[in-house]
C-alpha cells in the first residue's frame, strides 16, 4: 500500500490509498456477476411458486369439488325423498270411499273431518276435495278463515293434469294463503270409471330451506324455467336463472305461481365448468339436474380454504428456496470473507487519520471563531473608546456656552425680563447641561442619584419636550396611561432621556409614512414595571435589536443622525437592572418596550 497524503476535495479532506489487487477480476464484474445470479435465481424462484401455487391450488380445489358433489348428491337425495315421501297419497285418497261419495254428492262434513286428520297424522299443510270444474267442496282446513271450500282452482296446471286422468304436480305460492307449496293432485272416478272430481295435497318444502341454512350452505333449488323455488339465501328466491320469454311469464301468470312476486335476474354469472359468480363473489359451482319435474338444484361453496392451503405450500417452497439462497450466499461470503477482513484493516486505518485530520480542523476552526469574536470585541472596544473621547469633548465644549445661557438666563430673571418663557427656557438649559452630564459614562461611570419616579410624569415631561416634533409631523399620539401610579427607583432625568430616544425614533420612522401614530403605553405587572413606545413607521427592517444599539448605527439619512440614540438608552436601561425588547408590528411599524424589575419602596 503507497501512502499519498491528503488532499483537499469539495472543501474536504480526503485520502487517497493506492492498493495492489491480488484478485484478476475487477470489483465492476464481481458485482455486476452477483446481481446477475441474483436476479436469475429470483426469475426461477418466482416461477417455481407460481408453478407449486397453481398446482397447490388445482389438488385442493378436486378436494373441495369432491366434497361439494358429496353434499350436492346429499340434498339432491333429500328433495327427492321430500317428493317421494307423499306423492302416493293423492292416488290411495282418490279410492277412498268417503271421498268418492263426497264427489259424487254426498255430503263434505264428513269429509271435511276426516281430510283433517289426516293431514294432521301425516303432517300435510292441506287436503282439498274439487268437482269437474275446479270447485272445492271438501277441504282439511274447512271452516277456518284461510279454508279452501268454495274456491276455484281450476287455472292451476295441477288441476288441468289430473281432470285429464294424469298425476298433477306443482309449486307455487297459495292463491288463498299466500304460503308456497307443492301440489300433488289425482282424479276421482265413481264406480263406473267416470271422474268425478280431483283430490289435491299441499305438502310444505320449507324445512329443506331451513336445514341449508343452519348448515350455512349456499344452495339452491330451480324450476324448469330457471326460477329459484327454494333457496339459503333469502334474496335469491323467486329469481329467475336466466332471462324468461315472454311465453313462460305469461303461463306463469296465468297460474298465479308466485302470486303478485315479480320475478327478477338473479345477480350470477357461470365462468368454467366448476365456478360461477354471484352477488358479486366467485365460487364453486356443481348442479345436477336429475330431478323430477326438470328441477336443477345448485350448489356453491368457497374455495377460501383451497386457496389457504395452497398459499401454505407455496411459503414452504419459498422456504426452501430461501434456504437454498442463504447456503449459496454463506458459502460466497466465506470466499469472500478473508478479502473484507484485510479491506476492513486498511479502511480502518484509513479511518483513523481522517479522524485525526478532523479534530485538527475543528480546532482550527474554533481558533478561528474566537478570533473573530475577539476581533469584533475589540472593534466594539475602539467605538467606545473613540464615543469616549467624543463625549469627553463634547462635554468640555459645551459646558461654557451652556453656562453662559444659564447666566444670562439668571440676569434676565433679576431683571424681571423674559416674560413666561423664561422658566421654559431655564427648563431646556437644564435639560441640556444633564444630558451633557449624562454623556461622561461613556468615558466613565460615576455614582447616581435615584429617587422614586412615576413613569406617568416622565411620560407627560417627555411629550412636553416632544410636542413641537410632534406637531409638526402631524403625529397623533395615542397614550395609555393606568390610574395609579408607576413607580420606578431610578434617575429620573436617565429615565426622560429614554423615553425622549425612543419618541423621537418613533417620530423620525414615521417621516415618510401615513397615517402616523405614536403610541405610548405604561403598566405594571406583578414583578415588572413597563414602558412601550410604537410608531407606524417602516419598522425595524432585517435588523435586530442588539445591532441598532450599536455606537454610530443609524437607519437614518446621512447627516440626520450620529446613532448614539439606542447606544445611550440600552446602557442607561443596564444600569437600572432592565432591558430593551424590540419588535416589528403586524399592522406595520415597530415597538420597544422598556421592562425594569418592580422594587419595594419605603
Amino acid at each position: 500500500m503507497n501512502w499519498q497524503g491528503p488532499r483537499i476535495s469539495g472543501g474536504f479532506v480526503v485520502f487517497g490509498v493506492a492498493q495492489a489487487v491480488a484478485n484478476p477480476v475487477p470489483p465492476v464484474v464481481q458485482c455486476a456477476m452477483r446481481g446477475s445470479f441474483l436476479t436469475v435465481f429470483l426469475v426461477v424462484m418466482l416461477a417455481c411458486s407460481g408453478a407449486a401455487f397453481w398446482g397447490a391450488y388445482g389438488y385442493f380445489k378436486g378436494g373441495e369439488l369432491q366434497q361439494a358433489g358429496a353434499r350436492l348428491s346429499l340434498y339432491r337425495s333429500t328433495v327427492d325423498a321430500e317428493l317421494e315421501r307423499f306423492s302416493h297419497l293423492p292416488f290411495v285418497l282418490a279410492r277412498d270411499t268417503f271421498v268418492i261419495e263426497t264427489a259424487t254428492g254426498g255430503d263434505p262434513r264428513r269429509l271435511n273431518a276426516r281430510l283433517a286428520t289426516f293431514a294432521e297424522r301425516a303432517g300435510i299443510d292441506a287436503i282439498y276435495l274439487m268437482d269437474e270444474q275446479g270447485i272445492t267442496r271438501s277441504a282439511s282446513n274447512a271452516g277456518r278463515p284461510d279454508s279452501f271450500v268454495g274456491q276455484d282452482y281450476s287455472f292451476r296446471p295441477y288441476f288441468q293434469a289430473a281432470i285429464k286422468g294424469q298425476q298433477g304436480q306443482f309449486y307455487g305460492v297459495g292463491v288463498t294463503t299466500g304460503v308456497p307449496g307443492y301440489f300433488f293432485a289425482n282424479a276421482v272416478r265413481d264406480d263406473a270409471g267416470a271422474i268425478r272430481g280431483v283430490i289435491a295435497i299441499k305438502i310444505d318444502l320449507s324445512d329443506l330451506q331451513r336445514s341449508w341454512q343452519e348448515a350455512g350452505e349456499r344452495v339452491l333449488l330451480a324450476n324448469a324455467d330457471g326460477v329459484v323455488l327454494l333457496a339459503s339465501v333469502q334474496d335469491w328466491r323467486y329469481r329467475s336463472l336466466s332471462d324468461l320469454t315472454v311465453a313462460q311469464l305469461s303461463r306463469i301468470a296465468e297460474a298465479r305461481q308466485f302470486g303478485t312476486q315479480a320475478i327478477t335476474p338473479l345477480d350470477w354469472q357461470p365462468e368454467g365448468a366448476d365456478t360461477a359468480a354471484i352477488d358479486g363473489q366467485t365460487l364453486l359451482h356443481l348442479q345436477t339436474r336429475d330431478l323430477p319435474n326438470q328441477w336443477s338444484l345448485h350448489y356453491f361453496a368457497s374455495d377460501a380454504q383451497a386457496i389457504t392451503r395452497a398459499w401454505l405450500v407455496t411459503g414452504v417452497v419459498l422456504f426452501i428456496a430461501g434456504t437454498i439462497l442463504i447456503s449459496v450466499q454463506f458459502q460466497r461470503a466465506r470466499r469472500i470473507g478473508a478479502a473484507l477482513r484485510r479491506s476492513e484493516r486498511e479502511e480502518a486505518e484509513l479511518r483513523a487519520a481522517n479522524e485525526r485530520l478532523a479534530v485538527e480542523i475543528e480546532e482550527r476552526r474554533s481558533a478561528e471563531r474566537r478570533l473573530q469574536r475577539t476581533q469584533d470585541e475589540l472593534e466594539r472596544a475602539g467605538r467606545l473608546a473613540v464615543l469616549g473621547q467624543l463625549a469627553a469633548s463634547v462635554t468640555h465644549e459645551l459646558g461654557q456656552p451652556i453656562a453662559a445661557m444659564r447666566n444670562h438666563l439668571a440676569a434676565a430673571e433679576l431683571q424681571g425680563q423674559g416674560g413666561t418663557m423664561l422658566p421654559r427656557l431655564q427648563g431646556l438649559v437644564d435639560r441640556m447641561e444633564g444630558i451633557t452630564r449624562q454623556l461622561k459614562f461613556f468615558a466613565r461611570k460615576g455614582k447616581q442619584e435615584f429617587e422614586q419616579v412615576d413613569l406617568r410624569d416622565a411620560i407627560h415631561a417627555v411629550l412636553e419636550l416632544m410636542r413641537p416634533s410632534v406637531d409638526t409631523q402631524e403625529v397623533t399620539l395615542d397614550i395609555t396611561l393606568p390610574d395609579h401610579p408607576v413607580m420606578l427607583q431610578s434617575n429620573r432625568l436617565r429615565i426622560e432621556q429614554v423615553m425622549t430616544n425612543l419618541m423621537r425614533n418613533a417620530v423620525d420612522a414615521m417621516v415618510d409614512c401615513d397615517p402616523r401614530v405614536l403610541s405610548v403605553a405604561v403598566g405594571q405587572d406583578n414583578d415588572a414595571v413597563w414602558f412601550t413606545v410604537g410608531d407606524t413607521g417602516h419598522g425595524l427592517g432585517d435588523r435586530d435589536l442588539r445591532e441598532l444599539a450599536e455606537p454610530f448605527v443609524t437607519t437614518r439619512e446621512s447627516g440626520q443622525g450620529m446613532g448614539l440614540g439606542l447606544a445611550i438608552s440600552s446602557a442607561i436601561v443596564d444600569d437600572h437592572g432592565g432591558r430593551i425588547s424590540a419588535q416589528n408590528r403586524d399592522s406595520g411599524g415597530a415597538i420597544f418596550r422598556v421592562t425594569f424589575p418592580k422594587q419595594e419602596h419605603a
